[in-house]
């Protein structure tokens, strides 16, 4: 985090170097005439330090301005990039160390090419807003980023949830699982004076949507969406246990975070989230179940289900969880998450959440365009709305799985796919994937990859991008295919036309 008067520094140290240099002295030049050490005053370009007053007076005086311009704040049209970067909540609330970054390499990078860095700057804030991307979603790509640089696996937020197992059932490898919605409940109630109070969207028709809010005080009120799952409950209880177990005062106090005061808010709620389900489901228990499920030599869908339901968890809570132990565990580290959000009686798909531990080419989020219809994570949702329509869903989740070849690359993933309505809102449905890169390491774990019974599909990222032309089930027309192959064939074009000139 970089404090205010570290930014301070850096909007002095850039203007000054700005001013030295439209008056075209070098910096041994303007520390003479200002009387200066020239290593000193490197130091006060470079943000490092901020001088006492009558230096300040002295170097305004060398470069014929006042006292008042140089120490505003105020940068020039050029450097205003970087002002407004300084100056934002982003920078100042973002963790650099997490990221391995010093806050002083991040400087010392800004004082040394402010112009350069600050045209960088402009193009991405330029790129951010044409696409609508706002601090939230800022905060939210940073937290991905946070996720894939640690595998999405914390081994201390995993001690924090073997701890509470521990006190509360006497065994922090419990054989069954521990907790569920009611004894999570009493937990809230019982050990940290919560009082739990349901809501309708009835009695508040602006919380549509929303499944729990936090009222803080003594008791503090939590106030549950009447239509939520007991699973859903499940989770909401364990993740208010984890604000309070890992003491995580700056969180959210409504459940979906369309708005976010800071990163660390974001990365708190994160946290807690996260201890949820490793108490939900315990790691040495879900590790010894999907070992069992992995060497089996047939895909049986109904057995990844099982698994599931021996938990009081969510199909995203359970593949979320997954997620934490497969690089930790079983070695695979190539993968990616993805939640696409459906409504019953329209056939557009939002990807609402995704991860990505994999660097090559898979699904990612994108604006504007229509993902590939044949990818299982949209074929499932399609599967059960049609059973919905027609009255033959019995209630329960879906699950399927798919080889999906990407076209453009060859890369193919193994794609594991639950899907299910999402309440609180009504006529919505979601499914949830994982989905591996095929590589040695993983034919290793899961026997069940060369089963016939398991569907191949050539895929795409979307339409648009996808030059499969014959496709039944394209929703819009290759239009950015067909211009990055035009392009193609002008450059073909061209190289031939010179080719055929004679040389000079």
């Amino acid at each position: 985090m970089i404090s205010a008067t570290e930014r301070v520094r850096v909007i002095f140290g850039l203007k000054l170097k700005q001013l030295r240099q439209d008056k075209g002295f070098q910096l041994y030049e303007l520390a003479d005439k200002a009387g200066l050490s020239p290593s000193y005053l490197n130091e006060i370009e470079k943000g490092k330090k901020y001088p006492k007053s009558e230096k300040i007076f002295a170097l305004a005086d060398a470069l014929g301005t006042d006292y008042d311009t140089l120490v505003s704040v105020k940068l020039s049209k050029q450097l205003e990039p970087i002002a407004e970067l300084l100056n934002s909540n982003i920078l100042s609330e973002l963790p650099l160390e997490l990221f391995g970054i010093e806050p002083a390499d991040l400087l010392e990078l800004l004082s040394q090419a402010p112009s350069r860095v600050s045209a960088f700057i402009s193009t991405i804030i330029e790129i951010s807003r044409n696409h609508g991307m706002n601090v939230e979603q800022f905060y939210f790509s940073a937290l991905r980023s946070f996720q894939e640089l640690h595998n999405n696996y914390f081994e201390d937020i995993e001690s924090v949830a073997a701890d509470f197992l521990s006190q509360h059932t006497g065994n922090n490898q419990p054989t069954e699982p521990p907790f569920g919605e009611s004894s999570l409940r009493q937990i809230l109630e019982a050990g940290y004076n919560y009082r739990i109070d349901e809501f309708t969207e009835l009695d508040f028709p602006a919380l549509t949507g929303i499944r729990s809010l936090v009222l803080p005080g003594s008791p503090t009120v939590l106030m549950i969406n009447q239509a939520l799952e007991p699973q859903q409950r499940a989770f909401t209880y364990g993740r208010e246990i984890g604000f309070r177990v890992m003491q995580l005062a700056n969180r959210p106090l409504v459940s979906s975070q369309h708005e976010a005061e800071s990163f660390e808010q974001v990365l708190n709620n994160y946290k807690a989230s996260y201890f949820a389900g490793a108490i939900l489901i315990p790691r040495h228990m879900l590790i010894t179940g999907l070992a069992s499920f992995f060497v089996q030599p047939t895909w049986e869908p109904q057995m990844l289900l099982n698994l599931m339901y021996r938990f009081d968890a969510t199909p995203e809570v359970f593949m979320h969880r997954i997620s934490n132990v497969m690089t930790s565990h079983f070695g695979i580290d190539q993968f990616f998450f993805l939640r696409f959000d459906n409504a019953l009686a329209d056939n557009r798909f939002t990807l609402a959440k995704e991860l990505h531990l994999v660097k090559h080419q898979a699904t990612h989020g994108t604006i504007y365009e229509h993902y590939c219809h044949r990818l299982v994570s949209l074929t499932l949702l399609q599967e059960l709305a049609r059973q919905q329509q027609t009255g033959v869903w019995n209630g329960q989740p879906l699950c399927s799985g798919q080889i999906a070849a990407y076209m453009d690359t060859g890369n193919q993933y193994l794609m594991l796919t639950i899907a299910k309505p999402s309440p609180p809102r009504v006529g919505y449905n979601s499914s949830v994937t994982l989905g591996f890169a095929i590589n040695e390491r993983l034919r290793a774990q899961m026997r069940f990859l060369d089963d016939p019974n398991l569907q191949h599909r050539a895929v795409n990222e979307t339409c648009e991008r996808c030059g499969a032309l014959d496709c039944l089930e394209r929703a819009h027309a290759p239009v950015l295919w067909k211009k990055q192959r035009r392009n193609e064939q002008i450059k073909q074009e061209l190289a031939s036309l010179r080719a055929g000139l004679p040389a000079t």
